[in-house]
Order: structure tokens, then sequence, then C-alpha cells
């Protein structure tokens, strides 16, 4: 089985409310996916900030994962937000990760934060996560 495919059948069985898809796993990198519907709208016709935070820390926990493997107890310590501009309502919210700095114990990383299609980001963030002892 495929890394991508393994890490997404980990995130289902331990995530299962998540609607992140995992769309590609590389080298300190990820790339994830979130289906848009009405749900995940805020007034005004725009993406709610937790669904994009979400994606956010969901392409860092499968970057990480990708490089140390399936370690569910890596955990987000900070996650520093920034919003760019208003996202489509009717596009997906894509997440791009890659990873700064991977070490024993911290892992940092910083995400952009896309509307499917769209070349200019909606959002960028870096985060933290601690990375358990092996």
């Amino acid at each position: 089985m495929e890394l991508k495919d393994q890490i997404a059948a980990f995130l289902k069985k331990e995530f299962p409310q998540t609607k992140v898809s995992v769309e590609q796993v590389g080298e300190q990198s990820a790339t994830v996916r979130h289906t848009i519907g009405p749900e995940e709208l805020r007034p005004g016709g725009t993406v709610s900030g937790p669904v994009m935070m979400a994606v956010a820390d969901v392409a860092l926990y499968v970057a990480i994962l990708g490089e140390i493997g399936l370690e569910a107890l890596t955990v987000t310590t900070s996650l520093n937000f920034n919003f760019l501009r208003k996202p489509s309502a009717s596009q997906d919210i894509i997440g791009v990760c890659k990873l700064l700095k991977l070490g024993k114990r911290l892992a940092v990383g910083e995400v952009s934060i896309y509307s499917d299609g769209e070349p200019a980001p909606v959002a960028h963030a870096v985060g933290t996560y601690s990375i358990p002892p092996r």
C-alpha cells in the first residue's frame, strides 16, 4: 500500500470526524483537500476560519507522519494563522505543507491554504508539533 493510502486509512480510523482528505505525501511535504459545502460556510458566504485551520493542522500532521511513520500521539503545540483574502464558497480548500524543521522532538512547518484552482493563497499558517519519544 502506498504511503499516502496508509496515512489516509490511519486518519479515517483515528480521526473519523475529519473531512480532510490526503492528496499527496512527499519529501517533508503534503497536500490535503477539504470539500466545501454549506456546512463549511460562515455568514457572508465564505469558508469559516475553523475549517481552514483544520486543513492546515491536518496538512502538517500528514507531512510529519510521512516522515516519522503512523504515530498517533504526535500533537500540535502551536498554530499561527494569517487570513490573507476571502476564499471561494464554491471551491474546495487545498492545504500545501512544507516542513521547515524535523527534529527528534519537534517539527515545524508552514502551510499555504488555497481555494482550489486559484493561484494566490487565501491563508498561511505556521505550526509546531511535538513528536513523542521513539
